[in-house]
C-alpha cells in the first residue's frame, strides 16, 4: 500500500487530489496536512474536508487521516515524516495569489520558502520515492515569447509570489543533485472549477455580480489567461506522481539530478472579455443571476495591476510526450460546472 502525504489537502487542488486518490483502485494510505488559514473563507476548506471524509467513509479499503498544521512548523513536519514512512509527497501547501503578495509578503516567505525547505529537509532525512510540488505559471513573469515552454528562461519574476515559486524549483534542483531525491515541479496555469478559491477572477466576479457590484477587467480587457479545469490538473498530478525522474549516474560518477518541471495548462488562452461573456452566460443558465441582469452596467475596464502579466499560455507538449496527457476540458464546460456548484452551495 503506497503511503502518500498531501500538503494543502483542504485547498482547492489538494482536496480534489485527495478525493481522486480515494477513488483509485489500488489501496492507498493518505495523510492530509493543512493549516486552514484565513486567506479566504475557512468554511469553504471545511466543506472540502467534509467531502473527503464522506468519500473516505465510502472507501474503507483506503486509509485517510487529516492533520491540522503548517509546513512552516519544522517539528510537526519532521514528526509526520518519521511516523509516516511516505513513498510519495505532493506539496500543494503554499500561500497563493499575486496581489496579496504585495500586501502581505511575510506569509509567502513563511509558507513558500521556509515551509518548502522543511519539506525538502524531511525528504532528505526520510527518503521518498518522489516529491511532487506546485510551482506556478507566474514564474514566466514578463516573458514575451508565447506559448511558455519549460525550457524558457524564468529570471524575471514580477511578483514576490512568482519569486517564491521559482525559488522552490531552485531548491528542489539543489536537493535532487545533493541527495538524489526525485523531484517534479508542476507549473499550474489559472486553475478553476467548483469550490475553487474565492480570490480567483471567475469566483470573485460571480460574488460581485450577485452583490450588484462592478467587476473590474484589468488591462482594459487586453489580457489572456490559459484557464485549466481542476480535474485536468488532478489528472496531470496523478500521472506525474507515478513517473518519478530516474536516478542515474553521470560521466563523473556523481548523481545526475533526478529533477523535472512540467507545465499543466489548457494550451488555449482565452481573452478576458470572452471569458467574462462565457461566465455570464453560464451564470444565467444555472439561475445564479436573473435573466434580465444588466451585465454592461456592472463591468469596468481598468489598467493593469502591479504584479500581473498580460498573457499566460502553456506549452504542455512535454507533459503530453512523457505522460500522454494534455488538459482537455473546455472553458464553457468547466464554467458550467462551477455555476451549477455555486447555485447549489450558496443559493
Amino acid at each position: 500500500m503506497k503511503k502518500i502525504l498531501v500538503t494543502g489537502s483542504a485547498g482547492f487542488i489538494g482536496a480534489n487530489l485527495v478525493l481522486r486518490l480515494l477513488g483509485s483502485e489500488e489501496p492507498v494510505e493518505i495523510v492530509g496536512l493543512d493549516n486552514l488559514n484565513s486567506y479566504y473563507d475557512p468554511s469553504l476548506k471545511e466543506y472540502r474536508l467534509g467531502l473527503i471524509a464522506q468519500k473516505a467513509a465510502e472507501h474503507p479499503e483506503h486509509a485517510y487521516r487529516f492533520v491540522r498544521g503548517s509546513i512552516a512548523d519544522k517539528a510537526l513536519v519532521d514528526r509526520l515524516f518519521a511516523e509516516g514512512g511516505f513513498d510519495i509527497v505532493v506539496n500543494l501547501a503554499a500561500q497563493a495569489g499575486v496581489r496579496y503578495s504585495i500586501e502581505n509578503p511575510d506569509a509567502y516567505i513563511e509558507s513558500n520558502v521556509i515551509g518548502f525547505y522543511n519539506i525538502l529537509e524531511a525528504c532528505r532525512h526520510h527518503p521518498v520515492e518522489h516529491l511532487v510540488y506546485a510551482s506556478s505559471s507566474s514564474v514566466y513573469g514578463g516573458n514575451k515569447k508565447v506559448p511558455f515552454a519549460v525550457e524558457d528562461r524564468v529570471d524575471n519574476p514580477v511578483s514576490l509570489y512568482a519569486a517564491t515559486k521559482k525559488s522552490n524549483e531552485l531548491f528542489a534542483h539543489c536537493y535532487s543533485k545533493l541527495y538524489d531525491i526525485p523531484t517534479t515541479g508542476l507549473r499550474f496555469f489559472t486553475v478553476y472549477g467548483p469550490a475553487g478559491r474565492p480570490d480567483m477572477a471567475y469566483f470573485g466576479f460571480t460574488n460581485k455580480l450577485l452583490a450588484g457590484k462592478k467587476i473590474q477587467i484589468y488591462n482594459y480587457g487586453n489580457c489572456r489567461r490559459d484557464f485549466t479545469y481542476v480535474d485536468d490538473i488532478v489528472e496531470g498530478i496523478v500521472r506525474v506522481m507515478a513517473g518519478a525522474p530516474a536516478r542515474r549516474k553521470g560521466e563523473d560518477g556523481l548523481p545526475v539530478p533526478p529533477y523535472a518541471v512540467y507545465n499543466i495548462g489548457g494550451g488555449q488562452p482565452e481573452n478576458l472579455l470572452d471569458f467574462v461573456q462565457t461566465l455570464q452566460e453560464e451564470l444565467l443558465r444555472a439561475g445564479v443571476l436573473p435573466a434580465d441582469y444588466d451585465f454592461e452596467a456592472h463591468k469596468e475596464l481598468v489598467p493593469m495591476q502591479p504584479g500581473d502579466v498580460p498573457t499566460t499560455y502553456a506549452d504542455a507538449t512535454a507533459l503530453e510526450r512523457d505522460f500522454g496527457f494534455t488538459p482537455r476540458i473546455p472553458l464553457r464546460e468547466g464554467l458550467r460546472k462551477f455555476a451549477q456548484w455555486y447555485k447549489e452551495y450558496y443559493q
